[in-house]
């Protein structure tokens, strides 16, 4: 690097290096790190001081450091298997993530399709908006006889249970995502003669995509919160009714363990659709 003549001290100095313009140097604020991380661990400082506080009061309820002792034991072997009654917390996770990827992959499959069309078509959009307006405040476990009725087993009754609970946020997200879609879009492709394939694929999925995404993270919430529900009246393997079982064996240090997995199985995957809606989306930016 080249270096230049002070004009007035006669002494040398390095000329200052220029970066690409876009391009800028990024240091982690030490400051922005500790307010992006203090107030959650403050967060969950707290809940466990109030746990703590109501397990003193209570003796039926299990202090943090017990529920932990028995999180440990848990999760150091969780997938043994004694039998179909009988078997390890990572087993039981499992199947009810099956149950909930069926049912969810139906529902997406179905519901948008079913929202490209009812946001195209105001026909259908008068057809269907008072039945889903009837349908999606119906309480989830109410759709459980109804499977039971029809599929005659516990695993496909759950299913359903979950595929119908999730299905609403998906078609309502699309088709409102369809119908925001800019008019100029649309007169554009009509100048240009584009067939309906190529409307939906060039046009309407990249406009749609995001509240696509967010219909797909309300749904994903959904299907997890139901099949919780479901497995402890249907039985069988699940988290569920792993609750269920350590309830009747009266094990509250073991159900307080469920709680906290549901959670964060739950968190996970609804930060893996937040990744993935970042990934696929993009922001407009102002030039």
């Amino acid at each position: 690097m080249n270096t230049v003549v002070n004009s007035r001290s006669g002494a040398r100095v390095k000329p200052a290096v220029r970066l690409p313009r876009g391009l800028a140097l990024r240091v982690p604020n030490g400051r922005a790190v500790l307010l992006a991380v203090l107030p959650p661990l403050l967060g969950l400082a707290l809940l466990v001081l109030i746990w703590q506080g109501v397990a003193a009061n209570n003796s039926s309820i299990p202090s943090p450091a017990v529920t932990w002792d028995a999180a440990v034991k848990l999760f150091a072997d969780p997938f043994y298997s004694n039998g179909p009654n009988d078997q390890g917390i990572g087993w039981n996770i499992l199947a009810s993530l099956k149950r909930v990827a069926l049912g969810f992959g139906l529902a997406a499959a179905v519901g948008i399709p079913l929202g490209f069309l009812i946001g195209r078509s105001r026909f259908l959009g008068a057809m269907f908006n008072p039945i889903i307006s009837l349908l999606r405040p119906v309480s989830p476990l109410a759709w459980l006889p109804i499977g039971l009725l029809v599929f005659k087993a516990a695993n496909p009754a759950a299913i359903w249970t979950i595929f119908i609970c999730s299905i609403w946020p998906m078609v309502i997200n699309t088709a409102v995502g369809v119908q925001r879609v800019p008019q100029d879009y649309m007169n554009v492709a009509r100048v240009l003669n584009l067939s309906e394939w190529k409307i939906v694929t060039k046009i309407l999925l990249p406009a749609v995509l995001p509240y696509m995404l967010t219909g797909v993270r309300l749904a994903i919430g959904t299907a997890w919160l139901v099949i919780v529900a479901a497995e402890m009246l249907t039985g069988g393997v699940g988290i569920g009714f792993w609750v269920w079982d350590e309830w009747n064996n009266l094990n509250v240090p073991h159900i307080l363990v469920a709680i906290v997995v549901i959670g964060v199985v739950g968190l996970v995957l609804e930060q893996a659709l937040v990744a993935l809606a970042r990934a696929v989306t993009y922001e407009e930016s102002g030039s």
